[in-house]
């Protein structure tokens, strides 16, 4: 299958390394040197080298409008061209055109791409009822796709971009940015080079507000499960348990959700998933747990150690050294990591138009270099697959292996 890449579990013996490693280490990967400058991925993907583009951006006003300000992605790009916005709603299609500096608007976004014919295509609405129809047709007309996540509703759709992808050479970014914060490129080099020891487990905590259970599950919990895969690599089997209301779902118990993301069930989730070389992890989310949950984020625990990331666009990160209680009976203390490459960033360098950015730097030089982006629709499939299986393995009672045999939504009706 197209977009496969590189990721595996972490951990090892030697130390972690030092301020002048990080440094080093952020320069080679995105160029993310002591003061957030961009001289390496960004001066490739923004400078006067980069080659020219023409970019599209297709929203949908009332349906998911525009994501996080993915209509603002090309921003401060001389060598992109936005030459249209499409939207079926005439204000928002002003606004949005306006706000990303289109020369043209279109109320089809099918017109658009036949008379435009961009070299990129943003697919913005947070909804996901029209990703693969959206993305389908910019793949058809030639372009590389820009994903707001998740990647689509089902992965009979993912599957069918993915290979649309491939036979054409086009390269698809999903914005599960979180991944490409640099103190997570960093976290994972220095996990390799023996920071905690060897990864033994991760439990993940959804969000769990108003969207506790299912729909945390799909909205949120895919920045999680991609963050899962990136430590660990790719899961084996997932077992869950999922209920409403104080019972195990049912296929009856499908609803849609706040947001146009498909059907959800369960406000009371648990998950588990086995991953290779024996490390286990969790995902929760449950609506009872909205007022002591552990904020949004994920564990990871180690033979010498554990690591707690609290989840943003550049997340916060902690550490813990040892078991966690201390010879004297005493509860180890999460400290701050001191090594993390991001303390003291600004809140525009925090923000998500920042952590946008660096997924449209990779993406172009991912072109460039004819690679996968490191948040490929790969990558964004698998995630998606981690969230469909927690339902798949909830209806069933027992667990299923991956990659998942049925493709479609398991809280769909056959043929629906």
């Amino acid at each position: 299958m197209a977009g496969t890449e590189q990721s595996g579990a972490v951990g090892g013996s030697a130390g972690a390394p030092g301020l002048l490693a990080r440094r080093q280490f952020l320069t080679r990967t995105l160029g993310f040197a002591a003061g957030m400058s961009l001289p390496g991925l960004a001066r490739r993907a923004r400078g006067a080298e980069a080659p020219p583009f023409r970019a599209a951006i297709i929203g949908h006003t009332g349906r998911g409008n525009y994501g996080h300000g993915h209509e603002l992605i090309f921003t401060g790009r001389p060598n992109i061209t936005v030459v249209a916005v499409a939207d079926p709603d005439e204000p928002g299609r002003r606004q949005a055109a306006a706000r990303a500096g289109a020369r043209r608007s279109y109320a089809d976004y099918r017109q658009m791409l036949e008379r435009e014919k961009p070299h990129l295509v943003v697919v913005a609405p947070r909804w996901t009822g029209e990703h693969h129809a959206m993305a389908r047709a910019a793949l058809s007309a030639g372009a590389h796709v820009y994903l707001e996540k998740p990647i689509t509703q089902t992965l009979a759709e993912a599957d069918e971009l993915l290979a649309a992808a491939a036979r054409g050479g086009l390269r698809i970014v999903v914005a599960q940015q979180v991944r490409l914060a640099p103190n997570i490129l960093f976290l994972k080099q220095c996990l390799a080079d023996g920071l905690m020891g060897e990864l033994l487990e991760m439990r993940a905590q959804g969000k769990q507000d108003h969207r506790a259970g299912g729909e945390d599950l799909v909205v949120l919990g895919v920045h999680l499960f991609d963050l899962l895969r990136f430590f660990a690599g790719d899961p084996l089997w997932c077992a869950a348990r999922v209920r409403q209301g104080g019972r195990e779902i049912t296929p009856a118990d499908a609803h849609p959700a706040t947001e146009g993301i498909g059907p959800v069930a369960g406000d009371d989730l648990c998950a588990q998933f086995a991953f290779p070389q024996g490390v286990n992890a969790t995902f929760t989310s449950r609506i009872q747990n909205r007022e002591l949950a552990e904020p949004w984020g994920l564990e990871l625990i180690g033979a010498r150690g554990a690591v707690k990331i609290l989840m943003d666009m550049v997340p916060r990160i902690y550490v813990r050294k040892g078991g966690s209680w201390t010879a004297q009976g005493q509860a180890g203390e999460w400290r701050v990591w001191e090594q993390d490459p991001t303390r003291g960033l600004s809140r525009e360098q925090r923000s998500m138009a920042a952590a946008n950015q660096r997924v449209v730097d990779d993406w172009l030089a991912a072109i460039a270099d004819r690679r996968e982006p490191l948040c490929s629709g790969y990558a964004g499939m698998k995630a998606l697959e981690m969230a469909m299986a927690v339902f798949a393995a909830g209806l069933a009672r027992q667990r299923v292996a991956f990659p998942l045999a049925n493709r479609n939504h398991p809280l769909r009706a056959p043929g629906s």
